[in-house]
């Protein structure tokens, strides 16, 4: 029956999220900085002819959102809340394809479905002021469209996740070097934790977690590991409000009316303040009821329509997840436009070498461009769609620099799910003239070597027989193309050896050739260019071994230092130190660092500094967490609200003096405590997991 009697589904947890999503991920704290009037800035919308309006009045768009959202989770003014929402939502989402993620759809899907339903009956500001959806009851298809759409997350997500580099391990690998999966290293392997665990583990949750939440035997279990997996979650990835929307719809898969049978519990006094758990819901004119019941009617022209929307979108939403037949265009080594597949965390990428050439095309002059100038996303390197949006808007911005007619030429190595680093794109198509169309394959788009994928088991045996010291770099090439690379002074006893197929290294500065058969090598000069040319019919397979010499050096002095140290501390140490060493006694170590004359020393206690740093916060306890959390939501959230003023009083006013303006910015800049924010990248870095 999809039409038939319910209870309100309770929106203010979902509309509160949002709201608080707005500040965070959707970027209001930092909308200044992202959207930069009259600067030369390359943008990725869906649509090349969408723009950003002036920075004031964006400012004015999310405060249209935000207050949707609050409407939203009042049930005030309910359908005005929600189209206020999905309109500015869906504008600010199109605007922007780097921000793109599941999630992010998601949350305007629901923004979408609750446009639609009857979601304040039930402790709402409307049912305060119109006593006719005061406690009423909704149609049973309103918890049927949300409970589907939350299952199709989990489940979709589960099948995306039957993909052989899931199933092998290799998509998220690293993660089992978190310390959340510390205590499962307590009985297994780092590698048996990464299988079972993480990519394992994985995989059984999205697959059993929507079935789990719909039976009433299953359901606790259900919320229990659902609630477990997405607290881990929100310490794994920078996934903005994902985990906790995840965790406020498993309510949903409960019996309608939970929220009267929870509330009814509470001691008598406590009811004024509480939704109302007696009398009973009134009858709707949304609802059909059976003939016996509350005089039940027939079902009006709405309702059948009703019925059969929930029925095409559900078909709809099944579907779009494989329609990438139909979006050619965007299926760079991806799934689609990849934000509406759920193919999360399926795929992990590194990028060893980004390249960008133009050639002036009336003086045939070549040069370089720094990768990233004149945008602040990093997410082109992998996606056609916006390397295409990328290279018309260099080629419109370069001119004003005296380069004519550029053309413009990428050359960027990824390797995908630990695979060779491989070129994504044609190094020798020009760009800016290159056909591009959503609804053909990408011409340009260099194809994936999955052949070569049985070669990640010899990576890691490879890898394995390597010191500390020693670093390699696995390179696959397609034949006519060639790596023009530089070793670094800093890399020393540096070579290249081929693993399948034949390549010539040409030594720039020598000008001489090498050819190199599977399984020879041969030493590079540092401190110089050299070419490498795959001459073989097939794709060549090498890789560089190198060690940084200098890295090496250091930790070698690390050593010498934390030896001194120990010693001196310990009261062994019997030669007096030199002056320069003597800022490793100190008690402050800030002060020391600062102190230290010597770089090594500086360098020395700063790492230790760091290193003292992320002990203390593993080591803090749930208030000192709390505290650091909240202080660090207080000044996003303070900034974004000064920010909005006074881009709301510039609409109201007009702009103020500059010096004022000033001021006020810097007022709205206002960082925490300089000791805990200048910490959180290197700390990151320091612990081994930066990407997290």
């Amino acid at each position: 029956i999809a039409i038939s009697m319910g209870r309100t589904p309770h929106v203010f947890p979902s509309g509160m999220l949002m709201a608080i999503d707005i500040t965070q991920e959707r970027g209001l704290s930092h909308l200044d900085y992202k959207y930069l009037d009259g600067a030369p800035i390359c943008r990725f919308p869906l649509f090349s002819s969408l723009e950003p309006l002036p920075m004031d009045w964006m400012y004015l768009v999310y405060v249209v959102m935000f207050l949707g959202s609050v409407g939203i989770m009042l049930g005030l003014f309910y359908r005005l809340s929600c189209l206020m929402f999905i309109a500015t939502y869906w504008y600010v989402f199109f605007l922007d394809k780097t921000a793109w993620n599941n999630h992010s759809y998601l949350y305007g899907l629901i923004g979408f479905q609750l446009t639609l339903m009857d979601a304040n009956r039930y402790w709402s500001l409307d049912g305060l002021m119109k006593p006719k959806k005061r406690n009423a009851d909704v149609p049973l298809w309103n918890y049927t469209l949300l409970r589907v759409q939350i299952f199709i997350v989990y489940f979709i997500a589960g099948i995306k996740k039957l993909d052989a580099d899931w199933v092998e391990g290799y998509s998220m690998s690293y993660l089992a070097h978190h310390w959340l999966f510390e205590p499962f290293q307590m009985i297994l392997s780092v590698d048996q934790v990464s299988l079972l665990v993480v990519h394992g583990g994985g995989l059984a949750l999205d697959l059993t977690a929507g079935y789990l939440l719909f039976f009433d035997a299953t359901r606790p279990f259900g919320i229990v590991f659902v609630s477990y997996f997405h607290c881990m979650n929100s310490q794994l990835f920078s996934i903005g409000m994902f985990a906790y929307t995840m965790l406020a719809t498993s309510p949903l898969f409960c019996y309608p009316d939970w929220p009267r049978r929870f509330f009814a519990r509470f001691p008598a006094p406590l009811w004024v303040l509480l939704p109302i758990t007696a009398p009973g819901p009134q009858p709707s004119s949304s609802c059909v009821y059976p003939e016996v019941q509350k005089g039940g009617k027939k079902p009006r022209f709405r309702h059948k329509l009703a019925t059969v929307f929930a029925f095409i979108y559900v078909v709809e939403q099944f579907f779009l997840p494989y329609s990438h037949f139909i979006t050619q265009g965007y299926n760079n080594w991806t799934n689609g436009l990849y934000g509406y597949s759920w193919d999360m965390m399926v795929h992990s990428r590194s990028h060893q070498h980004v390249k960008i050439t133009y050639k002036d095309g009336t003086t045939g002059e070549v040069g370089y461009l720094n990768p990233g100038v004149f945008t602040h996303s990093r997410r082109w390197k992998d996606h056609g769609d916006m390397l295409k949006q990328y290279a018309v808007c260099l080629s419109a911005n370069l001119p004003r620099y005296n380069i004519t007619e550029p053309e413009i030429y990428f050359d960027i190595w990824v390797s995908i799910n630990e695979r060779f680093q491989q070129r994504i794109f044609d190094p020798r198509v020009d760009i800016v003239k290159a056909d591009w169309s959503p609804f053909r394959p990408n011409p340009w788009l260099m194809p994936l070597l999955v052949d070569l994928s049985p070669w990640r088991t010899k990576f890691q045996e490879i890898e394995s027989s390597l010191d500390n010291q020693t670093e390699i770099v696995f390179i696959a090439d397609f034949p006519g193309l060639h790596l023009e690379n530089f070793v670094s002074e800093d890399l020393g006893n540096t070579s290249v050896q081929v693993l399948q197929g034949q390549v010539t290294v040409e030594i720039t500065e020598e000008n001489k050739n090498y050819t190199l058969e599977t399984g020879q090598q041969m030493k590079l000069p540092h401190g110089a260019y050299h070419k490498v040319y795959t001459v073989s019919e097939g794709p060549s397979c090498y890789m560089y071994v190198y060690v940084n010499t200098t890295e090496a050096a250091l930790q070698q002095n690390f050593t010498r230092l934390l030896g001194i140290q120990e010693r001196v501390r310990n009261g062994t140490e019997t030669e007096p130190l030199p002056p320069e060493l003597l800022p490793l006694i100190a008690t402050d170590d800030q002060g020391s660092e600062v102190n230290a004359t010597d770089p090594v020393v500086q360098l020395f206690l700063r790492r230790q500094r760091r290193m003292k740093e992320v002990k203390k916060r593993r080591e803090a306890n749930v208030m000192e967490r709390l505290n650091r959390f909240t202080v660090k939501k207080y000044y996003l959230l303070r900034r974004g609200f000064l920010m909005t003023s006074i881009a709301l009083r510039n609409l109201a006013f007009g702009l103020p003096p500059v010096d004022q303006l000033t001021r006020e910015v810097a007022f709205a800049n206002m960082k925490e405590p300089l000791q805990e924010a200048n910490q959180d990248g290197p700390l990151k870095e320091e612990a081994g997991h930066g990407e997290l």
